[in-house]
């Protein structure tokens, strides 16, 4: 099984009132095709600083990251961009849905910008919303569905790339316990169908036990959690 990203010796520091702040300090992990891993720890412990710089947001102060064996921050940002729009798919708390389009412009939209042909973009896209369960809200722009459908728009659009690996910042933070747990089903079925990763930054105990592993970033730094 080959990894699809790998961070090395990762570090990020702010300086601040002249002083310098680390906020991620050596960190080093390797995620598996077809691995879900969560990442997990207080607030302000750089949880979404270090899923922006997996995702080529925030260059790391010192570091690597691969995303399938290529250097995220070696190359131009013309091929940072096209590596992250092809490799890496991102779902956020809140969906980041365009309000003036339906669920199916919305899904079509990474697909379209890349130039690729309208048809066989529809086509991939209606496939994926009806994967998610939204066969019947294809039309529907976002005002229009719930706050679980929105979520799911949102996690077809980041599939529609065929992305390597999924980052997920607290996915079922903005929904209730009922629609929380249909979004872990989803995820779990999509990544058997797709053999797709996933790296989930959460609070949720639940979704994280899901995972395959839990990390803790804790004082800068990655830990496994124990009994996991």
């Amino acid at each position: 099984m080959s990894d699809v990203l790998v961070c090395k010796n990762i570090c990020r520091t702010f300086s601040e009132a002249g002083s310098e702040l680390k906020i991620l300090h050596d960190i080093n992990f390797t995620i598996a095709q077809g691995e879900k891993v969560a990442i997990m720890g207080a607030s302000g412990s750089g949880k979404t600083t270090l899923l922006n710089t997996i995702g080529g947001l925030e260059a790391p102060t010192a570091g690597s990251v691969l995303i399938d064996g290529e250097p995220l921050y070696q190359i131009s940002e013309r091929k940072r961009t096209r590596l992250r729009n092809q490799k890496l798919g991102f779902v956020y708390q809140f969906h980041h849905l365009l309000p003036e389009f339906s669920a199916l412009e919305n899904v079509a939209m990474p697909l379209l910008l890349a130039g690729e042909k309208k048809q066989q973009v529809l086509e991939k896209s209606t496939q994926l919303l009806v994967a998610v369960g939204l066969a019947k809200r294809l039309q529907h722009k976002p005002a229009q569905l719930s706050g679980g459908e929105r979520q799911r728009v949102a996690i077809a659009r980041a599939l529609v790339t065929k992305p390597a690996c999924v980052l997920m910042d607290e996915p079922t933070g903005n929904l209730d316990s009922h629609t929380a747990l249909d979004i872990q089903a989803l995820m779990d079925k999509l990544n058997l169908e797709y053999n797709i990763s996933f790296i989930v930054v959460t609070h949720d105990e639940k979704l994280a036990s899901r995972m395959d592993r839990i990390l803790i970033l804790k004082d800068g730094q990655l830990q496994l959690k124990s009994g996991h």
